[in-house]
Parts: structure tokens; sequence; C-alpha cells
């Protein structure tokens, strides 16, 4: 009895902690196809628990009609399966290109790669505890044992997928892995090794099953596909990261691209640091050099790296600046280094640490001419960075006429998080100092595009910038900016709000531009 107990209490750990790593690895797994957000979260946590708990319903029906050690055995081997499906599937149906909604896609996508491997594993508790009671009056005991180790298998299960197995194999793999101990879980745990023939042919069928998937699928199933220009790949603690060739925008420089889950994040030319492809970083540039021309000092703090496009052109311009980044990813800062052209002997400062930590516990008070936010995207924007709270921290580390300027990718015409994000801006920078920049004239710029928003707490002489980038005679000048008036009429017919840590809605406000952007219905 004591034997049955101990061997029950593995299987559960086993089985939760599979079931915990699948969940955590799902959030990973999904976002070079839709992204991290709310609503991925949302979508996989539902599917999971719904698998789970139905799961659960049909194991009780299994273990009751079929109380024998082969049907646990089975199931774990049906479970190992379903994780091998995982990549695969998310692969293939990841890709897959429908009409609907954000939410349905997601919901959707999650429900066909992750609920069966979730019922499997949840069937496998309820046959475990028909197996193990045979004495009554032991219940109790038995099965607190057995949802104790259950819940000790999803803890370690938790952390040791968040803090080490995921950076040191990386998804696929891990799911690869996760398959293999379940079916040779099913071998050890189900009863069949002590039947010869039985245990025979699913010795047979799981070695030639296991040695099949992971020979002759292994370059498909379980690697992120990647173009003949990608020749760099490497998920780490927080990104699915790939370097890939790539022209610039003019189609006739081959350029180096950093590319973040499954969006381009900088295009750098290695060999001229002052190729500037991204609009809104020349925009950048040319406030920046507006202010040097006017005060001499640029002391400038970027609350995102990507690929140091930027930075490392600063440091080339101004000799004399000071440039720190705060980037939340080590690695990226390293690739920036070893691919992207920022030199081993920067005066570049870098931390890797989350942009709104360091920003809340920094000394550096009133010494920035320059806060640059750029962590935010079309697909995934931190909300933690986008509110009146965050705000107020960055301003307090602004000189008194220093500027924050953050890249806003949103449609001008139904756009919902850029006017909020002008307003939160604007309940601490005050109303007439906050003003949006574009690429294009107002009247060519009415789409999806990204855009600049300027803001300072004595307010920015926008005047006497359009004159000084209009020395340029027009040509190549970037910035276009908007005048206070209209801006303000804009502000006025465009549903907002004012984000804070207590109500920050980013992802659906965002939503709908994501749909319009990548092709789905809106409603």
């Amino acid at each position: 009895m004591q034997k049955e107990v101990i061997k029950a209490n593995i299987v559960v750990f086993i089985a939760s902690f599979c079931t915990l790593v699948i969940e955590l690895v799902a959030g990973r797994i999904m976002a070079p196809h839709v992204g991290v957000s709310l609503y991925t979260w949302t979508s996989i946590i539902g599917v999971v628990l719904a698998g789970i708990s139905i799961g659960a319903y049909v194991g009780g029906l299994l273990a009751d009609r079929f109380p024998r050690p082969s049907t646990l055995g089975w199931l774990l081997f049906a479970s190992g399966i379903g994780a091998l499906s995982i990549s695969p599937l998310t692969n293939l149906l990841g890709a897959a290109h429908f009409q609907t909604t954000l939410m349905v896609r997601i919901l959707i996508l999650t429900t066909f790669i992750f609920f069966i491997p979730s019922c499997i594993l949840g069937m496998i508790s309820p046959v475990v505890v028909k197996l193990t009671l045979h004495n009554l009056a032991k219940t109790g005991n038995v099965v607190g044992k057995l949802y104790a180790f259950s819940t000790l298998g999803s803890i370690i299960g938790t952390f040791a997928t968040g803090f080490f197995l995921i950076s040191w194999m990386g998804t696929r793999n891990l799911l690869l892995t996760v398959g293999i101990i379940l079916i040779i879980s099913a071998m050890i745990f189900g009863g069949l090794l002590t039947r010869k023939k039985r245990s025979a042919v699913f010795l047979v069928i799981s070695t030639v099953i296991i040695l099949s998937l992971t020979w002759v699928f292994h370059g498909y199933a379980f690697k992120m596909p990647v173009d003949d220009k990608t020749y760099f790949f490497e998920e780490s603690d927080y990104y699915t990261l790939q370097i890939r060739k790539c022209l610039t925008r003019d189609q006739q420089t081959w350029a180096d691209a950093l590319v973040l889950d499954h969006l381009i994040h900088s295009i750098n030319v290695y060999d001229d640091p002052f190729h500037l492809d991204y609009e809104y970083i020349r925009i950048y540039e040319e406030l920046m050099r507006w202010r040097m021309n006017r005060s001499g000092t640029l002391a400038t703090l970027f609350i995102g790296g990507g690929g140091y496009t930027l930075p490392r052109a600063l440091e080339l311009m101004y000799p004399k600046a000071e440039i720190d980044v705060v980037e939340i990813d080590p690695e990226i800062t390293r690739l920036a280094q070893e691919y992207l052209g920022v030199p081993g002997n920067t005066r570049i400062r870098s931390f890797n640490e989350d942009g709104r930590w360091f920003v809340m516990n920094s000394a550096d008070e009133g010494k920035y001419d320059f806060i640059v936010g750029d962590a935010f995207n079309d697909l995934s924007i931190p909300y933690h960075l986008t509110t009146k709270e965050f705000a107020l921290q960055m301003a307090r580390l602004l000189k008194p006429n220093g500027i924050l300027m953050a890249n806003v990718i949103d449609s001008y015409e139904k756009g919902l998080f850029m006017p909020s994000y002008i307003r939160t801006l604007e309940e601490v920078f005050g109303r007439g100092n906050v003003h949006l920049v574009s690429p294009k004239p107002d009247q060519e710029n009415k789409g999806i595009s990204t855009r600049v928003i300027v803001a300072s707490k004595s307010g920015v002489d926008m005047n006497d910038f359009v004159k000084f980038i209009g020395e340029k005679d027009g040509k190549g000048v970037m910035s276009h900016v908007m005048p206070q008036e209209r801006l303000q009429q804009y502000l006025a017919q465009r549903p907002s709000i004012v984000l804070t840590d207590d109500y920050v809605p980013v992802d659906n406000l965002t939503a709908p531009i994501f749909e319009e952007r990548y092709g789905y219905q809106t409603h």
C-alpha cells in the first residue's frame, strides 16, 4: 500500500509539473504569432484550466469504468504525444490566415493547440486516486497527499520553467523533453512493464514514435521556422531573438535587422552608424540636434535599447554626450555589441533591468536633457510604462527644460491609445506642453503610422525647432509638428482616458489597431 501511494504521488507530481511547463511555454511559443498581451495570457490560462477541468471529469468516468494501471499508462502516453504535438501545431496554425477578431483568433489558436494536451493531463489525477484508494478509512490521508504532491509539482514546474528551463533549453526542446518524460512515465507507472507481451509492443511503438518524431521531424516540428536571411536565432528570458539581413528603406543597402518575437525592432547598417532607417528615430535625432545646437549639452536616457541604433550614432556625433540605455534583456545588449555595430569600448552605459524599476530607483534627479521612450510597439506595450505615475517619475529625472519623447504606433483616425497617452502626459506636463510630431504632414498621415509624442515641463519652443530644421530648405527634414490648436481639436474629437496604475487598459486600446494592421476583422 505504501509503495502504491509513493508511486501515485510521483505520477501526480510529474503530471502537474508538465502541465505548468506547458502553460508557461504557451505564452512564449505563441508570442511570435499573436504577441504577448492580456488577451494572450487570458486565453492560455482559460483554455488550460478548461482542459484540466473537463479532463478531470472524463478521467473520473474512465477511472470507474476501467480501474486498471494500463488506463493510467495510456493516459500518460497520450499526454506525451499531446505535448509533442504542440510545437508542430503552433508552426502550422500560427502561420494560418483567417478573418476574425483578435481575441477570437488568439482563443482559437490556444484552444486547438493546448486544450487536448491539458485535457489528457487533467484525466490522470482521478485515475491515480481510484487506483490508490483501497481503504476508505484512509481516504483523507491518501487524497491529501496526492493533492499536496500535485500542487508541489505545479509550483516547481512554474519556478523551474520561468527561472531556468526556457532560457536553458528553449521552448521547443523543452516541449520535446516533456513529451519524452510523459511517455517514459507511461512505461514505468502504467503497469505495462509487468506484462511481457504488452510491454514489448508498447515499448516498440513508443520507441518508434519518439525516434521518428525526434529524427525525422525535429527540424520542422521543434524549431522556430526561420528564413534563409536569418543568421542568428535564440530564445532569451524575454524574447525570441533573431538577426537577419534585410534591405534598408532605399532598397539599396543591406542591413542587420533585430527581430524580437516576430517584429523588427531595429535596422542597423554595421559600417554606417549614421544610417537611421526608421523615420521616428530620425525625428528623435532632429530634436536632439536642435537642442544640442541651442544648449550644447546632451544627457539622454533611453527606455528600451533595441538594436542601440540611435545611441551608437549619438556616441559618434557628440563625443561629450552622456548616453544611458535601460534594456531589460541583457542578451539584446550583448547582440548589439557582437552583431549590430556597438563598439566594445563604448561610452554608452547599459542597465539591464525594467525601465520603470530603473527610473523609480534612480537618484539622478534633474539629470537628463532627454528621456526617450522606445519600448512600445503595436503588438505589445508594457502597460506600466504608459501611466501617469510613471510619467511623474520620468519628469523627476528631467532637467527643468528637459524633453520626454516616445514613439507611438496608432491610427490617427481610429486610434484609442494615442489620444489617451497624450492626455495622460498632459496631466503631468500640462496642457499645451505635449506635442505630436509625424514623419509626414497631417493631411498625408491619417492612417496607422509611428508618431513621436514630445513633452516638457517648461514647454518646448516648437516654432524655434521648426525654424531650425527648416533651415535645411526642407531637404531631408523628417519632423512635421502638428499645431497645438489642431492637436487640441483632435483630442476633443477622440475618446480618451487618463492611464493610471489602477486603470490602464492598454491591450483593449490597441487591439483594433492590431486587427486593422494585420488584416483581422474589428467586429
